[in-house]
């Protein structure tokens, strides 16, 4: 049988997704209160309003994101976001924040979407969630780019090491043209190999961010 695997968290009113940044407001632009005596006698409408930054949430980051000149999320084909082979990295027995070269080695890694599991996830919404988390080195995003994947995801709350103000995976992973997915979660949930996965964003033009319903079909 065929089953849904959701690997992206919920957005509410209120919920900080990257330390700095502001949480989104959603409120009614017309309430269902309002909407009576605007339609037949019974009949309403709700239409909400979101005031919120692109980085919330689960999200793909475009290439336009780090460089003026790169592709924004309109430009992104469907090809590196959708119906993609994936594949599952566990790095949860890592012994450093730092993932390295060596948890991609001797593996088929050609137009796959690959998903970092570091288990940061079970921090989701909590200050520990933003201290100390797992990322990606330099080395690690030149090896992914040799190896032609499609795309790149991570259930933690950057793919970079937050102290590093180059953010070189950034760099190196978005100035090839490859997609980043980041705060995936449920990772645990999928098999290593054996499945596709989906993670399209809206094609805002001049925007280089934003949330995705990242989802996996495992047949």
């Amino acid at each position: 049988m065929r089953t849904l695997i959701d690997v992206s968290h919920e957005i509410e009113a209120g919920m900080v997704t990257y330390p700095g940044l502001p949480a989104p407001a959603i409120s009614d632009y017309l309430s269902r209160e309002a909407a009576l005596g605007k339609y037949a006698e019974g009949t309403t409408f709700q239409i909400g309003r979101i005031e919120m930054v692109a980085n919330t949430g689960t999200y793909v980051d475009a290439p336009f994101h780090r460089f003026a000149e790169g592709g924004d999320l309109a430009s992104l084909p469907l090809e590196r976001l959708a119906d993609l082979e994936g594949l599952v990295i566990d790095a949860t027995r890592r012994t450093s924040r730092a993932i390295d070269v060596d948890q991609f080695e001797n593996l088929t890694l050609k137009n796959r979407a690959v998903l970092v599991r570091t288990g940061w996830d079970v921090h989701w919404r909590t200050e520990q969630y933003s201290k100390e988390a797992p990322f990606l080195t330099r080395a690690a995003a030149e090896f992914l780019v040799a190896a032609g994947i499609a795309l790149v995801g991570i259930d933690s709350v950057n793919i970079d090491d937050m102290n590093d103000g180059q953010r070189p995976a950034h760099t190196v992973l978005l100035s090839a043209g490859i997609p980043i997915a980041e705060h995936l979660c449920n990772l645990d949930k999928l098999p290593l190999t054996g499945f596709r996965f989906h993670a399209a964003p809206i094609k805002f033009c001049g925007v280089g961010t934003f949330p995705v319903r990242a989802y996996a079909v495992i047949e």
